[in-house]
């Protein structure tokens, strides 16, 4: 819906390509599907759900097998994304590095975007 002609909306490092791929795989799954909801100190979230097949408002993104679904309030919000996956000693998990993000929480789980309240969220 927000794309533009030959880009791709959101892309993934090659440790996100591998850990959806093996979510999709474990559980049999067609995807993830990525969007935002209301919530936090700072307003808005990221959330991920296991999908069975998409929707057909979603914007469906395939990288090296990886498959990302964008939830259609969500699109406009994600656009330019790059979506990672971290590993580390204490905690492991998806990073969204978000060139939409005005501000975001030092827990790092919360966010917020300058045009959220033109949104109609």
């Amino acid at each position: 819906m927000f794309a533009i002609p030959g880009k791709s909306p959101i892309t993934m490092t090659p440790a996100a390509i591998r850990q959806i791929t093996r979510l999709m795989q474990k559980d049999g799954r067609a995807g993830l599907r990525i969007g935002v909801k209301k919530g936090g100190c700072a307003g808005m979230e990221y959330t991920m759900d296991y999908v069975d097949e998409s929707d057909p408002n979603d914007e469906v993104v395939t990288q090296d097998g990886a498959c990302v679904m964008i939830a259609p309030m969500a699109q406009m919000f994600l656009f330019g994304t790059e979506i990672d996956y971290e590993t580390g000693l204490l905690e492991s998990g998806f990073k969204f590095k978000n060139p939409n993000v005005s501000e975001a929480c030092g827990c790092g789980e919360s966010i917020k975007f300058d045009n959220m309240d033109s949104a109609g969220r």
